[in-house]
């Protein structure tokens, strides 16, 4: 790869970073004025897509040549990456089914939560996907000083993010577990999304000690796409868990 290419990557996730955090906050914008159900849900899902497409590359699923021996290093990744997406579609139902209990049970109504700290951890998460781009970008293009400082600060995001939502959110919040609906709605979204937040650490953590050791090059570096993807799908799902918990509806 040529460093213009190196270059251009970077920048593609600039691009894209700068529009997600400006989506978001015409989402807050928007969640403490109207409350509008239709702008909040289309700038979910712009966001959704522009991290599926430039941060998740999802088009590389596609990319699949018949004509590869089926025992080659080229076919064993394509294998792994179609395996790898499939848990993901399958993980994606749980929250669905969170997204869809949250608005059987609370319908246009929201807990009464702290909104300015749930942009806080929004913009953390978002920052933190950031980085992971381009920690992805750099081991791609055999940059092994920014792979590991950007996987590093990827890692110091997660925790302040986990830190956050867990051991703010939760002391703050106007409920304890079970005392309503609303309480059993939001203990159970940010504690799942919370545990697959977990789990990204520790992956990030793996990859970044096989990182220091040397153990991945632009060639092959199938673990680094995948805690990428992974992490990247977290920052998906907190998309529509973020409206949907401190944005959407009047308060309850």
């Amino acid at each position: 790869m040529t460093h213009d290419n190196h270059t251009g990557s970077l920048r593609q996730g600039v691009v894209v970073f700068i529009i997600l955090a400006f989506l978001t906050f015409i989402e807050f914008f928007v969640g403490i004025t109207n409350q509008s159900l239709i702008l909040l849900s289309i700038a979910a899902l712009i966001k959704a897509g522009l991290v599926l497409y430039y941060y998740m590359h999802v088009y590389k699923l596609t990319e699949v040549d018949h004509e590869t021996d089926q025992h080659s290093a080229a076919w064993k990744l394509v294998t792994n990456r179609m395996g790898f997406w499939l848990f993901l579609l399958s993980d994606s139902f749980l929250f669905a089914g969170l997204l869809v209990t949250r608005f059987n049970l609370l319908g246009m109504t929201r807990p009464d939560l702290n909104q300015y700290l749930g942009l806080i951890v929004t913009s953390v998460l978002l920052i933190s996907s950031f980085f992971m781009n381009r920690a992805e970008t750099h081991m791609k293009h055999g940059d092994q000083k920014g792979f590991l400082f950007s996987t590093a600060l990827t890692l110091l995001l997660a925790i302040g993010f986990l830190a956050g939502v867990v051991g703010i959110e939760w002391r703050e919040a106007p409920f304890s577990a079970g005392d309503n609906a609303a309480s059993a709605v939001f203990f159970m979204m940010t504690g799942m999304h919370a545990f697959h937040v977990l789990t990204g650490v520790i992956f990030l953590g793996i990859i970044l000690n096989n990182g220091r050791k040397g153990l991945y090059s632009p060639e092959k570096h199938w673990a680094v796409e995948a805690a990428t993807v992974y992490w990247h799908f977290i920052d998906v799902v907190w998309i529509f868990f973020y409206p949907a918990l401190y944005l959407i509806g009047r308060l309850a």
